[in-house]
């Protein structure tokens, strides 16, 4: 039997870019799925194409940063499947911004979703995992590891990420969590989606590409979903893509003025 045959695997953000992809990922190695995004029309559509595969799918529309939602979905979730093996903390957003013309407010904003939403979904879902031996999967960021320019409050929420991240392995691996944060750079898009700078005269246009205009190459979605089943079934503690960024974190870590510099390089 394959490794993921019948688990249940809850994917945010699933109907649409690397959730959706995720999604399927796991939906072809066997597993039931229970697809979460904020669309009604968008999860469902999702729902039906990965049921036209042959996946055994539950469309979920959610906002999760509500509570009641995060209730409803998870309940509906084991009322069809009976349990869950994976989390997959997929939905958020990035934004484009100076660092000191974002607000306080947008920073509350973007924090709600990429973090706390996060944290609310890992708390209903963290005793059904444990009692499966499953596993949660953040979808981080390279800014989850360092930061950059013209992001915004992005980097402080992924920031914040990879230390739950790193408190959840801490404290429930022992109990049989596998915590998984993935630290992808740019995915490739079918849609070259452009980030508005409206108001933002004072950041590069280049800063407009996702990544921010990064100098690393997209990252295929496919091989990333693959890269991160591969990852779950030997349990490990993360997944940094490129691999060779993880230098510029050591880097950063040992000599910040070095790390800044490297950065600058290779951002606009």
């Amino acid at each position: 039997m394959q490794f993921w045959q019948d688990k249940v695997v809850l994917v945010t953000g699933g109907s649409s870019g690397l959730g959706r992809i995720v999604a399927e990922a796991f939906s072809k190695a066997g597993a039931k799925l229970a697809l979460v995004g904020l669309e009604t029309a968008q999860v469902e559509q999702a729902a039906q194409e990965l049921r036209a595969g042959g996946g055994d799918v539950l469309s979920l529309p959610a906002d999760i940063t509500r509570p009641p939602d995060v209730d409803r979905l998870m309940a509906e979730t084991l009322n069809r499947f009976g349990r869950l093996d994976v989390l997959v903390n997929n939905a958020g957003r990035s934004m484009r911004g100076k660092v000191l013309d974002t607000t306080p407010e947008q920073f509350r904003e973007l924090m709600e979703l990429n973090l706390i939403a996060l944290v609310r979904m890992t708390r209903a879902a963290a005793p059904h995992l444990i009692e499966q031996r499953g596993h949660v999967v953040n979808i981080g960021s390279l800014a989850a590891k360092s930061a950059s320019r013209w992001v915004g409050a992005y980097p402080a929420t992924k920031f914040a990420v990879a230390a739950y991240s790193q408190q959840l392995r801490l404290e429930l691996g022992p109990q049989g969590l596998h915590v998984l944060l993935v630290c992808p750079g740019p995915i490739q898009r079918k849609d070259a989606r452009l980030y508005p700078l409206a108001g933002l005269e004072d950041v590069p246009e280049a800063a407009r590409a996702p990544g921010a205009g990064v100098q690393v190459h997209a990252i295929s979605p496919q091989w990333l979903a693959g890269a991160i089943l591969r990852a779950c079934e030997r349990r490990q503690p993360e997944l940094v893509v490129p691999a060779k960024a993880r230098l510029l974190f050591a880097i950063s870590q040992l000599c910040p003025t070095l790390g800044d510099w490297i950065v600058r390089r290779k951002t606009p």
